[in-house]
């Protein structure tokens, strides 16, 4: 009987054992590996997390780093609205700070506006003008660059002077009120409107009904009323300044060269060169008040998402625009 070979790890194949080796460590570096990601991705999300916090949470916007004597800027940027960027709360708060701050020399409020609400516009428009009477040593220039139409203009106009560039377009001098009628899309669909109400004209121009004679007469009045106001801010605002024409106060808009010829305008400047030139204080401060990533996404679902076209279309309130 032949003896058999006793199997002993000394005995085994060479090759065998690296395999064995081979497949042990790379599972272990793969199991590194993964733990090595699972760290990196767990670091990632929790640096996002903090980036999103800070952006998001209104921790309390930081008081301008205002030393010395300086000028202030304030931009108006946008549609004139009050749950804007440039809402009558948003500007005159930064208006406040701005004259209040012992360091400024002026305050130049540099705007690029079609127009908007003329209620907040107002409340800018009568807020730069106490300031003024409360900060007499203080002037405010008003800066246009590309926009100074409308609701911008209505706010400008309050300024001491008004720098433009001579493309800039500037006027606009009117109110409108639009939405959209759909009694004919409505009948050749079938579709019938079931508006019930107390009070003869609280359907008071619905765009889903016959548009009403006496209704439509009534808005008139008020965008009368309204523009009649707006002619008074302007003719109060530039003075002996302005050369009207029959067609100032028409919704027309000039160049930044023809305001100047009309005395809509006082001249051309840039913010730097009016800081420079007119205040004598080239150091820039900037008081705007800016909205945070919370406040800019939830305007936008207001205004975007579901809801927004609809309110925008049938709103039908007066607009400097």
């Amino acid at each position: 009987m032949r003896a058999g070979i006793l199997s002993t790890p000394e005995h085994e194949p060479q090759w065998e054992r690296q395999l064995l080796e081979r497949v042990a460590f790379a599972a272990l570096n793969e199991q590194r590996a993964r733990r090595r990601w699972g760290i990196f991705f767990k670091l990632a999300a929790l640096g996002y997390f903090v980036a999103v916090l800070v952006l998001v949470v209104d921790w309390g916007a930081p008081e301008p780093l205002a030393d010395g004597r300086h000028t202030a800027v304030i931009h108006l940027h946008g549609t004139i609205e009050a749950q804007g960027e440039a809402s009558a709360q948003n500007i005159t708060d930064a208006l406040q700070q701005a004259f209040d701050d012992k360091g400024t020399a002026g305050v130049i409020l540099r705007v690029n506006s079609p127009g908007g609400s003329p209620v907040q516009a107002g409340i800018v428009h009568d807020e730069i003008r106490r300031l003024r009477t409360k900060h007499p040593q203080i002037p405010l220039y008003a800066v246009v660059e590309d926009v100074c139409a409308s609701g911008g203009y209505y706010v400008a106009v309050a300024a001491d002077k008004i720098f433009v560039d001579k493309a800039s377009i500037v006027g606009s001098i009117g109110v409108l009120m639009d939405a959209f009628g759909f009694t004919g899309a409505m009948e050749k669909l079938g579709i019938e409107r079931r508006l019930l109400t107390a009070g003869e004209n609280k359907g008071f121009l619905d765009p889903f009904s016959p548009q009403d004679a006496r209704q439509k007469e009534h808005a008139q009045v008020m965008l009368r009323e309204i523009h009649r106001q707006f002619i008074e801010v302007v003719r109060r605002g530039r003075g002996q300044r302005l050369k009207e024409t029959p067609e100032m106060f028409s919704g027309l808009m000039w160049t930044g060269s023809q305001s100047i010829r009309l005395g809509l305008a006082d001249g051309y400047g840039t913010v730097g060169s009016v800081a420079r030139d007119v205040i004598k204080a080239d150091r820039l401060v900037d008081f705007t008040i800016k909205e945070n990533l919370a406040e800019r996404f939830a305007r936008r679902l207001r205004t975007g998402g579901p809801g927004g076209l609809a309110d925008s279309l049938v709103s039908g309130l007066p607009l400097f625009h």
